[in-house]
């Protein structure tokens, strides 16, 4: 009988110590993607405060000179009152939508707008926020391999998961204190749907 126990005993040490290994090396290894995921999540959570792709400025000025009030304006032209705004690299083209006005459209997703009668122009620049951007095109899934990372990432999280709740006995395990811990975490995403 105690050769059982001892056995037994022997084999959950080993179990735990497996869970414990599991545990370890997959939270190292996913450890950049659990933070991609995490701060990308947070920042989607706050859309409307927060756009974490885009940091979008909108300036309303006016520019001095006398300018055509039909289609006279030249590349060169619009590229000297794009330097202003810093988008000088960016021309794409331009065109009349009306015979007072000029608008034109920038490699940036950004726009150019002139009235040739006042000088006033609405200018909004879209830039590419640093490292949010990325981080946000990483949670969109962009490709088939990133789809493959993604599917083995969750898989793995499953995994840390087990050997996570698996890994320690006693009051530190899943019938004390880690029990009563993954019974909240569960019992707060199943309120969210009912309430």
């Amino acid at each position: 009988m105690d050769k059982e126990i001892t056995s037994r005993l022997r084999i959950g040490n080993l179990f735990r110590q497996y869970c414990r290994t599991v545990h370890f090396h997959l939270s190292f290894f996913f450890m950049g993607v659990i933070l991609i995921y995490a701060v990308s999540g947070i920042t989607m959570n706050h859309l409307k405060d927060f756009n974490p792709k885009y940091d979008i400025t909108v300036n309303n000025y006016t520019v001095k000179g006398t300018f055509p009030t039909s289609h006279k304006f030249n590349k060169n032209e619009i590229i000297q009152l794009l330097k202003e705004v810093g988008e000088q690299d960016n021309y794409i083209k331009h065109f009349y939508p009306n015979n007072s006005t000029v608008k034109v459209f920038l490699k940036s997703g950004s726009s150019y707008i002139l009235d040739t009668q006042t000088g006033n122009v609405a200018y909004e620049g879209i830039k590419k926020r640093p490292v949010f951007y990325q981080l946000s095109f990483l949670h969109y899934n962009p490709g088939t391999w990133w789809t493959y990372f993604s599917d083995l990432f969750a898989v793995c999280l499953i995994l840390i998961c087990i050997s996570g709740i698996l890994m320690n006995k006693g009051k530190r395990g899943l019938f004390g204190i880690g029990g009563i811990e993954l019974l909240a975490g569960i019992l707060i995403p199943v309120l969210a749907l009912i309430l």
